[in-house]
């Protein structure tokens, strides 16, 4: 067989077999197609992956987020602190609640928030923090909280990447006041598009519910001015077909993971807290050479992706000059590995060989 008859090992494939589209076929045949049964039945289910908590369904991962926000009394005036080193989105919420994105440095071995940047960046307008779970793994969440009670702070989740991740033994989600997930088609679960907004209390997720569905939850009745952020049955059922399957899978990625850690070579390999559990949405890697190793593992026919090539904070739609020195590195050097349920022990090891025969060359 000739290199080019060789298939390429895909970072990215979006699993959906005969479950996920009879639960679809069902409630097309059904009729009741928006925020029904299916939508409440998935929220009960995801509480069970986040200890019990309230969750709130809704139509992206980008609307959990903002939902959130709003849900936790974030609004003008009011300073959020993100990270830079992860997609807009985050930072985007922020805005669209009408609040300011306060960008904070990274952690070099974990890719998420630095506790003590997060420390040096609060000021009397200072709200909230709103760290990722960049790439699965859970953020420094006990330094964190150190920092959020010394300033008085509304701690939040992004565990857009996160989902069933675990901190001290309690699940992404059910760490901070409010949390988010993302169900878009190639986080570790899907629903095609959706998010949920996961609440430590009943209070703070009626204010959820309004929001999602033009601020009524009686018909007619509007509460207050709300969005039409609703998710469909359609998308709820595939949820929980998916959700079904999420232990198996991030199972799947863990065994993928470690075994990229024993075999390669050349490149710096994920750092994981002790008490930490990720799940894997990225294996990230750091390489001084990363441009070069990209080039020649796409050569290879390896995909392997640059998350995230421009920090938030110098895209054009905040176009800020801050002195962010892991951040501007992280962006130099990370470089994501194929990782996801079926990778064959085949591709596993023709990825470790194209990184470490790469490596080999750029070190």
């Amino acid at each position: 067989m000739t290199e080019t008859s060789v298939a390429r090992v895909s970072a990215v494939r979006v699993h959906m077999g005969p479950e996920e589209i009879a639960a679809a076929t069902a409630v097309l045949a059904s009729g009741r197609l928006v925020q029904g049964a299916e939508v409440a039945a998935f929220e009960s289910e995801f509480a069970d992956v986040v200890g019990g908590r309230i969750c709130v369904a809704v139509n992206s991962g980008t609307s959990a987020l903002h939902l959130g926000l709003l849900a936790a009394g974030i609004g003008p005036g009011d300073e959020v602190v993100v990270p830079s080193f992860t997609f807009a989105a985050t930072a985007n919420a922020v805005v669209m609640a009408g609040a300011t994105p306060v960008f904070a440095d990274i952690e070099p071995d974990t890719f998420c928030l630095d506790p003590g940047a997060v420390a040096a960046a609060v000021t009397p307008r200072t709200a909230a923090v709103l760290p990722v779970h960049l790439y699965g793994q859970p953020a420094r969440w006990s330094r964190l909280v150190e920092v959020a009670e010394r300033h008085g702070l509304l701690l939040l989740e992004d565990a857009a990447q996160a989902h069933a991740a675990t901190y001290d033994g309690v699940p992404t989600g059910a760490l901070g006041e409010v949390a988010a997930f993302s169900f878009y088609a190639t986080k570790n679960m899907t629903t095609g598009e959706g998010g949920m907004v996961v609440c430590r209390d009943e209070q703070t997720a009626r204010r959820v519910r309004l929001l999602r569905n033009q601020g009524m939850e009686i018909r007619y009745r509007n509460e207050v001015a709300g969005l039409n952020n609703r998710m469909t049955d359609v998308a709820a059922a595939i949820g929980r077909v998916q959700l079904r399957r999420l232990p198996a899978w991030n199972d799947e990625r863990r065994a993928v993971a470690a075994a990229y850690t024993r075999d390669l070579e050349g490149v710096v390999t994920p750092y994981v807290l002790p008490e930490a559990d990720p799940v894997w949405h990225q294996y990230t890697v750091r390489s001084t050479a990363r441009d070069e190793l990209q080039r020649e593992l796409d050569a290879a026919g390896v995909d392997a992706a640059v998350y995230y090539p421009v920090p938030t904070h110098r895209l054009p739609a905040y176009g800020l000059e801050l002195d962010l020195p892991e951040t501007e590195r992280a962006s130099r050097e990370a470089l994501s590995l194929p990782i996801r349920p079926g990778l064959t022990d085949d591709e596993r090891a023709r990825v470790v060989s194209a990184v470490n025969g790469a490596a080999a060359r750029h070190g």
